[in-house]
């Protein structure tokens, strides 16, 4: 009998690890197709399968698929959007050619491009900023005028916050629209842009399988102009007006997207008008938010995918109610981290539930404004909110690190005497 087989279509450093042995619990071999493989350190540390294959090219994905039946019961395939949402689309692609469960390609091809996802839930009359599309500093300028300053401006496609700054002035609109338009953060070769209204109020998302919503999680982020989330707790602290609202709009959200297959993540702000929604993301969130899921509710979100994936009954019930809750390590400054310590003390304490660091010493630490600033995160978990947070806060606190910056142009033309660098240490508080 062929060995039961689920492929992978490119990786993700922080949950695909959890996808590989959520699927080697239900007994299937895991097979990564990737353009890279060696940049997922995992799949080269677990000696896990991995493939060669230009993602970008769906006939020569095809065609590696068709081989691997070949050898292999396929069970299933899905895969990860990273900073590339449309991989997602091409997993449906992939499982409408092979006749195998996946999300609706059509649908999540509109949902990545945010302005056409504006579109679809303006028409239905689901609470959003007011937005502009525009193609040219120009049209970036009177996009911003006619909303207002300060403007949300980012990139039509994309994700994980990059390119998203809040401009507070014409000086940081143009500044930001040049980087925009220089097309560094997406392969279209004329980045279209979308002007939105600075929705303000706390942040909430609400994380859904098929048209369920499994759970709702609030998050908190650094001061604009950028969004570097620093921490994310759930349940997220709500009346049950508050929770009710957003789980309607949340579904609402499904039905004007088409997004009632799999997984999905939509982000909301409270304002003055309620629930704002700010994004919805066709696919299962990445970093802390599966494990935060998995410790408050008893549900493993990933699991529940990858059955859902292969065809098997899958159970969204929640088995207990716990908060659980992570906070993100950020740097202060750019330059060379020189050591970072304190985690071995930190997991220690009774409710930690993981640390991890991203980074090692000696990187070179350069501020993005987006996920990729965070340097590693702690979890927490107990039965109740303030000592779930207390606890957390115990261990951040024993986190300290040092990083170097970098050198000037003064202090590279500095003479004779050598110049001392200052370093700076600190926990992430």
């Amino acid at each position: 009998m062929a060995t039961r087989a689920l492929i992978l279509v490119e990786g993700h450093r922080s949950i695909g690890l959890l996808y590989v042995k959520a699927a080697q619990r239900l007994g299937l071999h895991t097979i990564t197709l990737s353009a890279d493989p060696v940049q997922y350190d995992y799949l080269a540390a677990e000696s896990l399968e991995a493939i060669r294959v230009d993602t970008d090219d769906f006939d020569a994905l095809m065609r590696e698929c068709s081989r691997l039946r070949a050898t292999y019961d396929i069970a299933g395939i899905t895969g990860f959007s990273g900073l590339d949402e449309s991989i997602y689309a091409t997993v449906g692609r992939l499982c409408r050619h092979f006749d195998l469960p996946g999300p609706d390609p059509a649908s999540i091809e509109r949902c990545c491009d945010k302005f056409t996802q504006r579109q679809l839930l303006a028409a239905a009359g689901i609470p959003m900023p007011a937005y502009r599309l525009a193609a040219d500093a120009t049209g970036v300028e009177s996009s911003a005028m006619e909303l207002g300053l300060p403007v949300i401006v980012k990139p039509a496609v994309g994700s994980g916050s990059c390119g998203v700054r809040l401009c507070r002035n014409v000086d940081e609109l143009a500044k930001h629209t040049a980087y925009l338009l220089a097309g560094e953060l997406t392969s279209e070769s004329s980045p279209r842009i979308l002007i939105e209204e600075f929705a303000q109020g706390p942040q909430y998302s609400a994380d859904t399988m098929g048209n369920e919503v499994i759970a709702v999680g609030a998050a908190d982020f650094e001061r604009p102009p950028n969004f570097v989330v620093r921490g994310s707790i759930f349940p997220a602290q709500l009346t049950d007006y508050e929770y009710k609202r957003i789980v309607d709009v949340s579904l609402s959200c499904l039905g004007a997207l088409d997004l009632g297959w799999g997984p999905a993540n939509i982000e909301f702000r409270w304002t003055e008008r309620g629930p704002v929604v700010i994004e919805v993301n066709p696919r299962l969130p990445g970093w802390t938010t599966p494990r935060l899921i998995q410790l408050a509710y008893g549900i493993d979100p990933i699991a529940e995918h990858l059955k859902l994936v292969i065809g098997e009954e899958w159970d969204l019930r929640r088995r207990h109610s716990q908060t659980a809750a992570a906070r993100f390590l950020v740097p202060e400054g750019d330059g060379v981290l020189d050591w970072i310590e304190g985690d071995s003390l930190a997991v220690a304490i009774p409710g930690v539930a993981e640390i991890k660091l991203y980074v090692e010493p000696k990187t070179p630490i350069e501020r993005k404004g987006d996920f990729r600033d965070t340097m590693g995160h702690v979890i927490a978990v107990s039965p109740s909110r303030a000592e779930t947070e207390a606890i957390l806060q115990r261990a951040v606190d024993l986190i300290r690190w040092s990083i170097t910056p970098f050198p000037t142009l003064g202090d590279q033309t500095q003479s004779a005497a050598p110049h001392l660098l200052a370093t700076r240490a600190g926990g992430a508080s």
